[in-house]
């Protein structure tokens, strides 16, 4: 079993601005403990202000490996003024846009987890598309509408290295949740049909799997 990240980082996780509980952070915690042992990066997408980042960057600093994070800080649909998880904090008051950059920094550098992340800021697909590292651990966390979750499995999904693990968030089968889980949980039914990946554990809407065939 992995070890329980220590209680200043849970303090530090607890703290921070975002949305998952506990029990699913402890989950993605473990996952990216085991996950570091292939001693590849870990890789995030949907950082928002850093709240599961700082699982990851715990588990990659015990590893000697890296954690990465993927936003372009503009936050997802639901997160826009008008919408159930705005957050007017998270307004550049110049702009009159989100930018979660400067609470994402200060939420890394409160819990002394800068050194073991680096954060691309930028459209996934566009990062993707020029990323040929081999991956521990992609843990999907973006937007919620079936073109930015399906563009982040494609993207992302094919660098998880045999063994490695995908693990995606926000997975609601019920259709009422149409736009708050829906299109991850098809993605999620989309790797399980693939023969590419095979589940590991349900943590609420957690969802952890494992490469053990190829292709998505």
């Amino acid at each position: 079993m992995a070890a329980a990240p220590e209680p200043e980082i849970l303090a530090a996780f607890e703290a921070a601005k975002g949305f998952m509980p506990s029990d699913e952070g402890l989950a993605l915690h473990a996952a990216a403990v085991e996950a570091g042992r292939l001693g590849l990066p870990l890789l995030e997408v949907g950082t928002y202000c850093g709240r599961s980042t700082i699982l990851l960057a715990d588990a990659a600093r015990a590893a000697g490996v890296t954690a990465v994070t993927v936003d372009h800080h503009r936050g997802s649909e639901e997160q826009q003024p008008g919408w159930e998880y705005h957050d007017p904090a998270t307004v550049d008051p110049e702009l009159g846009l989100m930018d979660t950059l400067p609470t994402f920094r200060r939420t890394l550098h409160r819990a002394g987890l800068e050194d073991h992340v680096v954060a691309m800021v930028g459209r996934s697909p566009q990062i993707a598309a020029f990323w040929t590292s081999p991956l521990g651990l992609l843990f999907i966390d973006g937007g919620h509408t079936d073109e930015h979750a399906s563009g982040d499995y494609e993207g992302w999904a094919p660098h998880v290295a045999e063994g490695g693990l995908l693990l995606i968030h926000d997975v609601f089968p019920d259709p009422v949740d149409e736009f708050t889980g829906q299109a991850p949980y098809r993605v999620y039914l989309r790797a399980l049909a693939s023969g590419a990946f095979t589940e590991v554990s349900a943590t609420d809407s957690l969802r952890v799997l494992r490469r053990t065939g190829k292709g998505i």
